[in-house]
C-alpha cells in the first residue's frame, strides 16, 4: 500500500514515535538525517554502519545527549504514561479504550512539552494553503512528485515543528539515566 498523505493525528503520532526512535538508534537517525538533507531520493539504502561519534546504548555509556534524551522519555513517562501506551499490545483493545488511554498520555506528554520545550512552527501557513519556495532548504521537505529546480509551487501539507527551547531539570546527586521509570511494589 502507497501512502500519499497522513492526517494530523497521523503524522503527530509518526513524530512521536521517530522521536524516540531517533533518540535511540543511532543507525536510524542517520537515515533520517539523510532524508531531511536529500528530499528528493525516492529511497534509501539499509542502515549504514554506525561511525564514530555515535554513542551506544548497548555500551552502558549514556552520552551527554543520550542523558538528556532519556531525561525526557522520563518526563513523559511520569507524566503522561507514554512508555507503559506505546509498549502495551494495543491489538485486543477497542478502538474507545485506547481513545481514552490515549487522550490521558497526550494530555501528560503535552504538558511536558509545555513545561520544558518552546516548540514552534517551521511555516506560518495554514495548512491546505498554497505556498510558493524560492529555494530548497533543509527546514521544507519536498513531498509528491518533485521534479525541476526552484521555485517549487505546492500545498504546505505540515507546517513542520522546531524546538527553540529546551529546559530539562537539573539531576541531583548519582543517578542512572538509563532508568527511566522505576518498577513500583505496592506493600
Amino acid at each position: 500500500m502507497t501512502v500519499t498523505s497522513l492526517s494530523l493525528p497521523g503524522r503527530m503520532w509518526l513524530a512521536l514515535v521517530c522521536l524516540f526512535r531517533v533518540l535511540f538508534d543511532a543507525r536510524f537517525a542517520l537515515r533520517i538525517a539523510a532524508l531531511r538533507d536529500e528530499p528528493e531520493r525516492a529511497s534509501l539504502p539499509g542502515p549504514p554502519p554506525m561511525g564514530p561519534g555515535h554513542a551506544s546504548m548497548a555500551d552502558g555509556d549514556a552520552a551527554p545527549i543520550a542523558t538528556g534524551a532519556l531525561q525526557l522519555l522520563s518526563l513523559l513517562q511520569r507524566e503522561g504514561r507514554f512508555l507503559d501506551f506505546v509498549q502495551q499490545d494495543v491489538a485486543p483493545f477497542s478502538d474507545a479504550d485506547i481513545g481514552a488511554a490515549a487522550r490521558v498520555v497526550h494530555e501528560g506528554c503535552r504538558r511536558v512539552l509545555h513545561d520544558h520545550a518552546r516548540i514552534v512552527s517551521v511555516r506560518s501557513e495554514a495548512e491546505g494553503a498554497r505556498v510558493t519556495l524560492e529555494q530548497a532548504s533543509a527546514d521544507v521537505k519536498l513531498v509528491g512528485h518533485v521534479a525541476g529546480s526552484a521555485p517549487f509551487r505546492g500545498v504546505l501539507r505540515h507546517r513542520g515543528w522546531r524546538v527553540e527551547d529546551l529546559a530539562l531539570p537539573t539531576l541531583i546527586g548519582a543517578h542512572d539515566p538509563r532508568l527511566v521509570a522505576a518498577a513500583e511494589l505496592e506493600l
